[in-house]
């Protein structure tokens, strides 16, 4: 009885010490995991960045250099070192492995601060509150945030983004509704930024009244508008005008403009010329 209580036992302890293995390598792995992602969201050198290296308790190889065309910077000790499209993070270590490796510094504490983000930076264009370039901070700076950076679309932006640049070594273009984004929960949307991109937004889509309204000129066009709204916005017919025998001239693909007779429902394009004629009564 007794020896069979002692190898039960021995099975259970066994089993206990499988399981609590297995627990550490899942810590590990999830552990590994976050450490993975965290360095793909990190800041990645670019080129042209300014940075600081620090190496703790050695001022001597203190220095501030330029990433290069190329992706390297010159290091004392150990020569040329590509840092290019590192991670901050890997590229401390990298340094730090070179001077252990070369037997220099056994233990080498690698800082790296970017004095100036030149690689990795977006531009905004058109009609934005301030266009200019920007930096990407990290790599999990969205469109929206860059705008808001460059001030918003300005009232008379459209609302309508064109993003230009690269993924994965080929071209990239796309169109996005930014108030898509929000009001229709298009988050896939807002696109992740990378360095080099080009953010423009043209001028916003426009109508034209003359003729008999209260306040002739030009209009921008929210969506879906149609003609009748179009009119609300110029004020309406003026004390001698009618909506009766309202025109649209409207510019076709070909570049000729034709005479149309629309009803209030009718949508507007972009470039009409709305004419309200006079009341002969």
């Amino acid at each position: 009885m007794g020896s069979t209580m002692a190898v039960w036992a021995r099975k259970l302890i066994a089993v206990r010490s499988e399981l609590l293995r297995a627990i550490l390598l899942l810590s590990l792995g999830a552990y590994a995991g976050v450490g993975c992602a965290a360095s793909e969201v990190e800041y990645q050198l670019g080129v042209g960045d300014i940075i600081r290296v620090t190496a703790f308790q050695n001022p001597d190889l203190s220095q501030e250099v330029r990433v290069s065309e190329s992706g390297f910077i010159s290091y004392p000790l150990i020569g040329r070192v590509e840092l290019g499209g590192l991670a901050i993070s890997v590229a401390e270590q990298k340094i730090a492995g070179l001077l252990k490796d070369g037997g220099f510094i056994h233990q080498a504490q690698i800082s790296i601060l970017v004095k100036q983000n030149i690689g990795n930076q977006v531009s905004v264009l058109g009609h934005v509150g301030r266009p200019g370039r920007y930096p990407l901070e990290t790599f999990t700076t969205k469109l929206s945030d860059i705008l808001a950076n460059a001030g918003g679309v300005a009232t008379s932006g459209s609302d309508v983004v064109i993003l230009v640049g690269t993924r994965d070594g080929k071209p990239f273009r796309k169109e996005i509704d930014i108030s898509g984004v929000f009001i229709k929960n298009q988050l896939a949307d807002d696109i992740l930024l990378r360095g080099g991109d080009e953010i423009y937004v043209d001028r916003a889509p426009m109508f034209y009244v003359y003729g008999e309204v209260q306040r002739p000129g030009s209009y921008r066009i929210e969506k879906n508008m149609t003609v009748m709204q179009a009119l609300a916005q110029s004020g309406g017919p003026s004390m001698r005008g009618t909506q009766r025998g309202l025109k649209i001239f409207r510019r076709g693909v070909d570049g000729k403009t034709a005479e149309i007779s629309p009803e209030l429902t009718a949508t507007v394009n972009a470039d009409d010329v709305l004419y309200v004629r006079e009341s002969l009564f």
